[in-house]
């Protein structure tokens, strides 16, 4: 069994930034569907701001995941969910989307979580998570999520309907319909320092309860 830990994301991981662009691109070109291309700038600043998970064995990379807030904060989504071909099926990508996921609901308690995914494993996830299927119009209309699509080769399906719907399924959690997530006093704090800009390596998906 490999010994993989998941974390969020620092500062000494953005030397891994490029191997998961890289394999973002490889999986998307395998599954012939589009992605939004994000710079090495963009998922380094998810990484120093703890908006980001990363999954290690030891020093190999094996899984990512960000979170990014839209919408002066009403809209949260978890994104780029990837796992390296060398880790798959063991799990992995079920484990960082929990962390991500629970870290999101616990900076932002009140925001709507949503997910634009095209593929089924994803689907399956956030259903397990409580997210339900919606119209692009039950999401965020805050344009500099929209031009983050510009990147994907399906964005011009998304054009052509006025941003109705695309190839990507629309999927959204209201915590209006859930218990908040509960975590331990000791990482509230966590959390706490991590608003504060402070570090954060020391939490792990272990700190949420998970098996």
């Amino acid at each position: 069994m490999k010994d993989i830990q998941v974390m969020v994301a620092d500062e000494s991981h953005v030397k891994y930034v490029d191997t998961i662009l890289q394999t973002i691109a490889d999986a998307a070109k395998v599954r012939g569907t589009g992605i939004a291309k994000r710079s090495p700038e963009y998922v380094a600043t998810k990484m120093r701001e703890a908006k980001a998970v990363i999954a290690l064995e030891g020093e190999r990379f094996a899984g990512f995941s960000y979170i990014e807030t839209w919408g002066n904060k009403h809209y949260v989504t978890t994104s780029g969910l990837i796992v390296h071909p060398d880790y798959r099926g063991l799990g992995l990508a079920k484990r960082i989307k929990n962390l991500t996921f629970t870290l999101a609901r616990v900076r932002w308690p009140h925001a709507k979580i949503f997910s634009l995914t095209s593929g089924s494993a994803v689907m399956t996830m956030n259903t397990q998570l409580g997210y339900h299927p919606v119209t692009f119009n039950d999401l965020t209309d805050d344009e500099a999520f929209w031009r983050g699509c510009q990147g994907c080769i399906n964005h011009d399906v998304l054009e052509r309907t006025g941003r109705k719907f695309c190839i990507c399924t629309a999927m959204l959690f209201d915590p209006d319909e859930h218990l908040p997530a509960k975590i331990s006093p000791e990482v509230m704090e966590r959390i706490r320092r991590i608003d504060g800009l402070k570090s954060t390596a020391t939490m792990t998906s272990d700190d949420f309860g998970e098996s």
